[in-house]
């Protein structure tokens, strides 16, 4: 991976890490809401929603289209973030490894014993 691969992502991945953002594309992958739809479901004031909804929109997870005067968001990118959260609920179990393991997989220049 190259370096401004890993700045890219690196970004997505910070603008999802939050909870409140972690909510936000949860329900936009339900269908597209305008902000005071959002407000309706989490507990987080009209503008703190907006806060994060930009943070997300400038890392391309969501976009938006006017509705009047209302902005109503989507998710832009829905698989990734479907995969993310997929990923997080699936739960995997933290991977533990022996020294004697560590040493195998080093000796023999690749993965070892899962």
């Amino acid at each position: 991976m190259d370096f401004n691969t890993s700045l890219e992502w690196a970004e997505l991945l910070k603008a999802i890490a939050h909870p409140t953002r972690l909510q936000i594309v949860a329900e936009l992958l339900k269908g597209t809401k305008c902000v005071t739809d959002i407000q309706e479901i989490l507990p987080a004031s009209q503008s703190n929603i907006s806060q994060h909804l930009t943070v997300l929109r400038n890392a391309g997870i969501v976009s938006f289209s006017q509705d009047g005067s209302q902005r109503c968001y989507f998710v832009s990118r829905p698989n990734l973030v479907s995969a993310i959260l997929s990923q997080l609920a699936a739960g995997e179990p933290v991977t533990r490894k022996t020294k004697e393991e560590i040493d195998q997989e080093k000796r023999s220049g690749g993965a070892c014993c899962v």
